[in-house]
């Protein structure tokens, strides 16, 4: 993020709102979550053709209210007006209250079928219409769509409450739970209807009236908030611009990156400069390159005050109140902080065992990023700087020292991860591993003219699924990247119904001169995202709902990281793009070797914003809390170095305040022991070998979110993960 994970469709307190959210959030990954649908057999009908039947006719014009008539029947976004989602959103609405009362009303007995499954099944149309709705708030958002999500946002957040909440209906779907002993349900099922029965508590069922009540409210406020933050977040992404006028103030920089500000400048409006944001493929070139320290330090203080600059996007009071909100509600519902409810359901269970898993990997990485910290100022002292360290010389020094000991330059790197090739790469990755085919669909309708569309086959030219991919930053999208969808599969009368996933990232944009060029972090990032997609390509769910550990969700998605620069690999994607050459071997055996480099900075600045994120969902005091001084207060406990500055800052932690990872980033590393233990399974039998690729689909990808992934994790490894790999991949020494 973002995948989805971790909730039944009819616990949404936060679903709707978190959708949008940038998860890596990606790397930023956002995990976020996929908005599914339950279609009948193929061609699969629109969200006119399901729901109630005895529905009022609906405005002629309204795309949402008829049959798509469109290719795998995929969202008609050509046709799709801004004005068609209200409408649609309330008939959603009135559509699936519907259906619960007649789950409700129900004359028969209460079973799996005519309540867990029946449950399970509603909300179809509704849910057609938000996963575009959602998709396109967060990467082609305008004015009148951000009006629509704060107008929405608390109609939906009542909704959920008003299925959740329903006494009726929980009483049925208790009565079956209570009897689950006794049915004859198979695994699915039963996990189903355990995970159906425990999110109905924890949404409240067991609270009395006056306490629902309060619930309610307290929804209503956050469901405002989170909402609030992620458009603050991008309105000061969006307002921060670094023009160049003098070209002494390009000293340093690469062509292809002034070439590229020269191109953002002219897309300004102001041709004849250079144009420098705070989006990541803007700001990391010029912080590695720039000898312009000065200007260095303005564009990364621009960057870290996002949302805390005093202005009308400050986000420190929305900060404020959502903790305190969270926190309220976690103890109406019984538990001692919002960590304690969220972790519940994780792999940790509490807490504790979060805090020491962190710890035990801090210490050795503060260390480590010591050591590095040190090398950089001798650098500096070398050069005869005269100057301290400080945050925004940390990647100019460091690449310098990328450099020196390994003659290993990012830009030397790029002409070799043209975008196209990158992707070419990894379509051959999963040709090898899973047979797959790509085949571009160029009459599909698009979101956003950029977008590009793929259909997904088997082996055998089967379909499996349809793929869209979105790769560039604009002021209309969020930062960071994530995996989602329009459609997620399950199976109807027997029959899967394919899912639509999405990619959507912010990389290097093409110039006039060259394509788009990755750097080697934009490479990993795309085969992360990638691997969130193929765990919704392959889910093969009989139901719409799943539940997933938060901390295990990056599972799918990293283990794809691992194959991104092997040399295997690299000889099928990694070409010049003016020469066709295959990337060099010795520039293949720099960057084995610099694998480890900057490691300290890296697990540090991620390693610090967990704990941020944990120390502020067990914050028991949150009356008149002042969001920078507890921030520096938790970052300063721990002994975060000055020159480093925790990856997220609270004022644009997107992931845990407008996201689906409120304690819950630390899921990222937590995931790493997973697949780093995982990965060494390919290792063990060959990078490419397809039978254990189809042991690790059939075992964890396809059943992901039915099945406790422990249980799914040892059928296919045969054991319990190993911590060792991931210390070895992160070149961390961590005492026992």
């Amino acid at each position: 993020m973002v995948s989805r994970v971790g909730y039944n469709k009819h616990f949404r307190n936060n679903l709707f709102r978190r959708f949008y959210s940038a998860m890596k959030y990606f790397v930023t990954k956002v995990f976020f979550i996929c908005l599914i649908i339950a279609l009948g057999s193929f061609p699969f009908p629109s969200p006119a053709a399901v729901g109630q039947a005895a529905s009022p006719p609906a405005p002629a014009d309204n795309p949402f209210f008829k049959p798509y008539q469109t290719p795998f029947n995929v969202p008609p976004f050509h046709l799709i007006k801004n004005e068609h989602f209200l409408p649609a959103i309330e008939e959603g609405i009135k559509r699936e209250d519907a259906e619960v009362e007649a789950i409700v009303n129900n004359p028969e007995p209460p079973t799996f079928e005519n309540t867990i499954a029946a449950l399970d099944h509603t909300g179809i149309f509704l849910q057609e219409v938000t996963s575009v709705f959602f998709s396109l708030q967060s990467a082609h958002t305008n004015k009148e769509l951000q009006t629509l999500a704060r107008k929405t946002a608390p109609m939906l957040a009542a909704h959920s409450d008003n299925i959740s909440l329903n006494e009726k209906l929980f009483q049925r779907v208790k009565a079956v739970y209570d009897q689950r002993q006794s049915l004859k349900l198979d695994r699915e099922q039963l996990y189903l209807l355990e995970n159906t029965y425990r999110d109905f508590v924890r949404a409240g069922a067991l609270l009395n009236e006056k306490q629902k009540n309060r619930l309610r409210e307290l929804n209503q406020e956050l469901s405002l908030l989170t909402v609030k933050f992620g458009d603050n977040v991008l309105a000061e992404t969006n307002a921060f611009k670094l023009v160049i006028e003098n070209q002494a103030d390009l000293a340093g920089l690469p062509p292809s990156v002034v070439a590229m500000a020269a191109e953002s400048a002219k897309r300004a409006g102001l041709e004849g400069k250079w144009l420098f944001t705070i989006q990541v493929p803007s700001i990391i070139p010029f912080l590695q390159y720039s000898e312009k320290r000065d200007l260095r330090e303005k564009l990364f203080r621009a960057y870290i005050m996002k949302g805390d600059n005093g202005n009308e996007y400050d986000n420190k009071e929305n900060v404020r109140k959502i903790i305190a909100l969270r926190q309220e509600r976690a103890r109406l519902l019984g538990y001692e902080s919002h960590a304690h409810f969220i972790l519940e359901r994780n792999m940790a269970k509490n807490p504790n065992t979060v805090n020491g898993f962190l710890k035990k990997l801090w210490e050795p990485t503060l260390a480590k990023a010591k050591s590095e910290a040190a090398a950089l100022q001798a650098l500096i002292d070398r050069e005869g700087g005269g100057f301290k360290l400080a945050p925004w010389d940390w990647w100019y020094y460091t690449e310098k020292l990328r450099q020196e000991k390994y003659a290993l330059d990012d830009s030397a790197l790029r002409p070799y991860f043209k975008l196209d090739n990158v992707r070419h790469g990894i379509f051959t990755l999963c040709n090898k591993l899973y047979g797959l085919k790509f085949v571009e669909q160029r009459d599909l309708p698009l979101y956003h003219a950029e977008a590009q569309v793929f259909e997904v086959q088997e082996a055998d030219g089967s379909h499996l699924g349809l793929l869209y991919m979105d790769f560039h930053p604009r002021e209309s999208k969020r930062g960071g990247a994530w995996s989602g969808g329009f459609r997620r599969s399950y199976y109807e009368q027997g029959k899967r119904v394919p899912p639509v996933a999405t990619i959507v990232c912010n990389f290097t944009r093409p110039t006039a001169d060259t394509p788009s060029l990755l750097s080697a972090d934009e490479v990993t990032t795309f085969f992360h995202e990638f691997g969130h997609a193929l765990a919704t390509l392959f889910s093969q769910s009989r139901y719409r709902s799943r539940s997933i550990a938060r901390d295990s969700v990056e599972l799918p998605s990293q283990i794809m990281e691992h194959w991104a620069f092997e040399p295997a690999l690299l000889a099928e994607y990694a070409k010049h793009y003016k020469t066709g050459e295959v990337i060099p071997a010795e520039l293949v055996e720099k960057i084995e070797k610099s694998k480890l480099f900057n490691q300290g900075f890296i697990t540090g600045e991620y390693l610090a914003a967990s704990i941020l994120d944990m120390a502020w969902h067990t914050l028991l005091e949150t009356t008149d809390v002042d969001v920078n001084a507890y921030e520096k207060k938790v970052l300063d406990g721990i002994g975060l170095i000055p020159e480093i500055v925790s990856r997220y800052r609270s004022t644009y932690f997107n992931h845990i305040f407008s996201g689906g990872y409120a304690a819950g980033y630390y899921a990222y590393i937590w995931s790493e022991v997973l697949d780093s233990d995982a990965y060494e399974a390919f290792k063990e039998k060959g990078i490419f070998d397809q039978a254990t690729a189809l042991s690790f689909r059939k075992n964890v990808l396809e059943p992901f979110g039915t099945e406790d992934i422990e249980v799914q994790y040892r059928r296919f490894r045969g054991a319990d993960p190993k911590i060792e790999p991931l210390l070895r991949n992160r070149g961390l020494e961590v005492k026992n």
